[in-house]
């Protein structure tokens, strides 16, 4: 399938970095080809984007995505593919599969996304039934759903070392469950293959150890193409023992704040940046972008009223916040309708299967998309899609190649940072 460009125009755009990685493509692909033959890919994972005209980075990689509701309908049958290609590198002989969902019963565009990902994985020919860990859910639950789907829920069930449901035990565990409040019992020590890993879940999982990861790949690509990797890669540091509620550690995160604004500054200088630099100040673990502002200086820490700090304190599922990331802010300027826009790209193991637009009317080109009333869109594409080909005068850079490129760097990283943070049983090593 030739790679689809983007209907829709960015102000500003960054045909120099573009340019490079599409006249990198041959290379490009060799290289990657080489990493995925080095490292275990995740099964699936979405990555936020933020476009900033001057720069293209991942700010957010999710490793249990829930937005495959989202994607354009038109790429259902990529994603089949991609599924039956990611199934039989973790177990060939795979021919069912035990979704478990996460506890969102009340949210209809979740379960949207649940329905979709078994309709995909039904296509690439596997018994796919839902499992939840919902108390409440004591028999088979059919929920119908705004867009004509449905789903059964059904209460998990543990017959020694497997996971099921009723009359069903299933060849694997399939989680779009990020196990933000800890790693139940239930899913310890089983002889079932379970994905992803239960390392990869929020409850041991941080954001720092994924962009660490990144710096290295990143550093290795920009090798590769001849570019600066800060072009697509943002600065960060980490806070630990924070307490925003008791106002504990502030003096860390607000000396981390001011180095990375300082570090933002110097490149804004070196490429005519015009823009004020400004940081992003988040959970160090956790997803539904709960935790998280906005900062363009160190001492506006110290300035947070109470309802600020409540925001700050916790994330989903009520957990406290005690580490954060402090994170170089991209610029957005990407829009749809007027609105503020940023692209997040789906991958199925190593394949890119897709996207959406974030879009958010009630928010800045330096703000945070992932918050209420933010809407999706699916990536538009050209019916003509044209090849690569910077000799016709005529030639449109082709935005979508490169957001699957950054995209696929971080799922690589990902990658890198599971195999680092895995515990010593799953790797040989001695704890």
């Amino acid at each position: 399938m030739p790679v689809p460009h983007l209907s829709t125009a960015l102000r500003g755009p960054i045909l120099e970095l573009e340019n490079r990685i599409i006249n990198a493509m041959p290379a490009i692909e060799l290289w990657l080809r080489r990493k995925w033959r080095e490292h275990t890919i995740p099964f699936y994972c979405s990555v936020d984007l933020r476009n900033s005209g001057f720069k293209l980075a991942p700010v957010d990689t999710n490793l249990f995505p829930g937005g495959f509701n989202n994607l354009n309908p038109e790429f259902i049958p990529l994603c089949v593919q991609a599924m039956m290609s990611a199934i039989e590198k973790i177990c060939p002989e795979t021919h069912s599969v035990l979704l478990i969902s996460e506890s969102h019963t009340r949210n209809t565009f979740y379960l949207q996304n649940i329905a979709t990902l078994q309709n995909i994985m039904q296509r690439a020919g596997l018994n796919v039934r839902i499992g939840t860990f919902l108390t409440e859910i004591t028999v088979a639950t059919t929920i119908d759903l705004p867009d004509g789907q449905s789903i059964t829920l059904e209460p998990v069930i543990r017959n020694n070392d497997k996971l099921g449901v009723s009359n069903f035990e299933p060849c694997a565990v399939l989680l779009n469950n990020d196990l933000s409040t800890g790693i139940p019992d239930i899913l310890q020590g089983l002889r079932q293959t379970v994905i992803p890993p239960l390392h990869a879940g929020w409850a041991t999982r941080k954001k720092s150890n994924h962009f660490a990861a990144y710096d290295r790949i990143a550093q290795e690509f920009a090798d590769l193409i001849g570019i600066d990797p800060w072009l697509i890669n943002p600065r960060f540091s980490s806070c630990g023992e924070i307490n925003f509620m008791e106002k504990q550690g502030v003096e860390c995160l607000a000396t981390a704040i001011d180095r990375i604004l300082s570090l933002i500054e110097k490149k804004y200088r070196q490429y005519g940046v015009k823009e004020d630099p400004f940081v992003i100040v988040k959970a160090d673990s956790g997803t539904y972008g709960m935790g998280i502002m906005t900062m363009k200086n160190g001492s506006d820490i110290y300035k947070l009223n109470r309802k600020q700090r409540n925001k700050m304190a916790v994330v989903k599922e009520g957990m406290e916040v005690s580490h954060v990331l402090v994170q170089e802010g991209v610029y957005t300027f990407e829009t749809i309708n007027q609105a503020v826009a940023e692209p997040v790209v789906y991958m199925i193991d190593r394949h890119v299967v897709g996207g959406f637009y974030r879009v958010h009317t009630g928010r800045g080109i330096d703000e945070n998309l992932n918050a209420p009333g933010m809407h999706f869109v699916p990536l538009a594409f050209e019916t003509t899609c044209l090849e690569a080909n910077a000799a016709k005068p005529n030639f449109i850079p082709n935005r979508f190649y490169a957001y699957g490129v950054v995209a696929r760097l971080a799922l690589l990283a990902a990658a890198l940072e599971l195999e680092q943070t895995a515990p010593a049983a799953l790797t040989g090593r001695s704890p």
